[in-house]
């Protein structure tokens, strides 16, 4: 191809990598040549030369929520301005896939990565750091990493939900929670808890189901909740998964929403302003949290992976966005309603495996 553009190789390799020191006129005859012979640079050489790969990766657990699918488009949008290549990885949450994901980002030396997945790993994920690879991760806390990270406000967004609650009279309040093993179920009972005890509401026990990332999770815990002899008059909710289980039983049930029972949920869904009526949720802004990846990620790209702060995290303020579910309590709290069949008040109990919302569980 030099040859034929009538360069030496260093000119046309420098020509085709966009160097400032060839002239136009040069960069143009070895263009015109490259395309004549549908010359194809060699990436990987270039690699080894210059040590960037012009790729991107992504790891999720999963593209079924609009949160995911928010980030990884943004994210796309991100990496085709700024000429790279973003290759998704989606784990189910299993920390071994991930691991393997994140050897090859070594292995083919990736640029960078996102990594919005187990919360394991944390091995893998210094040792990137420490190869000069620019990591950020999102949405987990990974005990130890090095990596800087961005997250959602849970706590906040659980704060937010209480409060909105609180504010139109309701004090038994229930709540549908991940489990407290992960980032994001702890600090959304935080939130909970805190707005509650600000209020001076007593939290109850029996109001509160926390469990795993799955409608199944979600459908059981909102028939324990609405077969109480008692049951709540609002109820949040406070993953999306759960939520595909929870809202068919809210439905299916003799209450009334939000005359009877308000409800709200954080991660905002598409299909939730759909709902009928319109489901009131705390919007994580999953665009916002892809955007500031992305500018973690830039500034490591270009000022190296040890330029930033070790652990620094970086925090998304979540939005509440009213609809319809929402309203004040019924003057007198419901009696036991029919039409949910409630059980025993221990409500950390495994649901039944079975699924037929047509939702998909999914990990976390």
């Amino acid at each position: 191809m030099a040859a034929a553009a009538g360069v030496s190789t260093s000119t046309a390799s420098r020509a085709l990598s966009g160097h400032p020191a060839v002239l136009p006129s040069t960069r143009a005859r070895v263009e015109a040549a490259a395309a004549a012979l549908q010359y194809e640079p060699n990436r990987t050489a270039s690699a080894l030369r210059t040590r960037r790969t012009g790729l991107i990766g992504l790891v999720v657990n999963s593209l079924r929520s609009a949160t995911s699918h928010t980030i990884a488009e943004t994210l796309q949008g991100w990496a085709a301005e700024h000429e790279y290549q973003l290759l998704v990885c989606t784990t189910g949450g299993d920390p071994a896939r991930e691991a393997s994901f994140l050897q090859t980002v070594r292995q083919h030396h990736f640029d960078g990565v996102v990594i919005a997945g187990s919360g394991a790993n944390t091995d893998l994920v210094n040792a990137l750091v420490q190869a000069d690879h620019a990591v950020v991760t999102m949405n987990r806390e990974v005990p130890g990493s090095l990596a800087p990270s961005v997250m959602s406000a849970y706590e906040t967004a659980a704060r937010l939900a209480a409060e909105h609650l609180l504010q139109l009279g309701h004090t038994r309040i229930a709540a549908i929670e991940g489990p407290p093993s992960v980032t994001s179920g702890r600090l959304h009972d935080a939130g909970f808890q805190a707005a509650m005890a600000a209020a001076g509401v007593p939290v109850l026990e029996e109001l509160v189901c926390r469990g795993p990332f799955t409608p199944d999770f979600g459908r059981w815990a909102a028939a324990e909740l609405l077969g109480l002899s008692e049951p709540p008059t609002a109820l949040l909710v406070t993953n999306h998964e759960a939520s595909f289980g929870a809202l068919p039983v809210i439905g299916d049930s003799e209450l009334r929403v939000p005359d009877q029972l308000s409800v709200i949920c954080t991660e905002d869904e598409p299909f939730y302003q759909w709902w009928s009526p319109p489901v009131t949720t705390v919007d994580n802004c999953a665009a916002l949290l892809a955007v500031g990846a992305a500018d973690l990620l830039l500034r490591q790209l270009t000022s190296g992976a040890q330029d930033l702060p070790s652990r620094r995290t970086e925090l998304v303020t979540p939005a509440l966005v009213e609809r319809g579910s929402t309203a004040p309590p019924p003057a007198r709290p419901p009696g036991r309603r029919g039409g949910v069949h409630g059980g025993p008040g221990a409500h950390s109990a495994q649901p039944a495996t079975s699924d037929s919302s047509g939702a998909k569980p999914s990990s976390r």
